[in-house]
């Protein structure tokens, strides 16, 4: 372990909340058989641990692979935060290595919370500028972080107006057996909304009859209660 891991690790401990430490394996599903299974915490918030990270911004990428390796929590969290601000640097050639490190360590950005926080920053807004087909890769991997990278990579896209990917890998999962990426799509819909509801609105008359449930309720939170209504109907 070099010391720059020691040292991170050791003020995430100092921060250590026994409550937070007992409470996040179960937010976080880590039990035996669940999509977080294994998983350890520190017990670290994330405006603390957004404070290591600023303090640490300046490592190099090999320490940040190695923090992604790390066995907690909390210590991968700070390293991905620390590479959502170095990816903001005008240097694409940095940008491109952190792009690259990122998806050589999908394994180890294994929870919701670390792929939401990161992958629109480090791969969405990478991708403005070129090709998405990495995207559908990711989209038809077995890894169910890739999946999830894949779909809300595109809130970078979003947020610029270009909504076709995000409809695009929407329907290409949109049969996905697991209730976290029916929550991840229903949620870029609903933000490709705020951009053409009546894009989204048609998108889901074409699709409510086999949409998943959770992924609907998601998609048309922003719509009235009227049109909510008449779009959570099977017909």
């Amino acid at each position: 372990m070099t010391q720059i891991n020691k040292t991170i690790t050791q003020e995430l401990q100092s921060l250590s909340n026994a409550e937070k430490r007992e409470i996040f394996p179960k937010f976080f599903k880590a039990g035996k058989g669940q999509y977080g299974e294994g998983d350890r915490f520190l017990g670290v918030t994330v405006p603390n641990i957004r404070t290591i990270a600023k303090r640490h911004k300046e490592i190099s990428l090999e320490e940040i692979r190695e923090l992604l390796e790390s066995e907690w929590h909390e210590v991968r969290l700070c390293a991905l935060i620390i590479m959502v601000e170095t990816s903001k640097k005008k240097d694409e050639t940095l940008r491109q290595k952190l792009f690259d490190l990122y998806l050589s360590q999908t394994n180890h950005i294994n929870n919701w919370d670390l792929v939401d926080l990161s992958c629109h920053h480090i791969v969405g807004e990478y991708l403005l500028d070129k090709s998405r087909d990495i995207l559908y890769q990711l989209a038809q991997n077995r890894l169910l972080w890739d999946n999830r990278i894949a779909i809300v990579s595109t809130y970078a896209f979003i947020r610029k107006g270009q909504l076709e990917d995000t409809y695009a890998l929407s329907e290409l999962m949109m049969h996905h057996p697991h209730d976290l990426m029916h929550k991840a799509i229903g949620w870029m819909l609903r933000e490709a909304g705020k951009r053409d509801s009546d894009r989204l609105y048609d998108y889901i008359m074409s699709h409510r009859a086999d949409m998943p449930r959770t992924m609907l309720r998601y998609a048309i939170e922003k719509f009235s209660p009227i049109e909510r209504s008449i779009l959570m109907k099977r017909a």
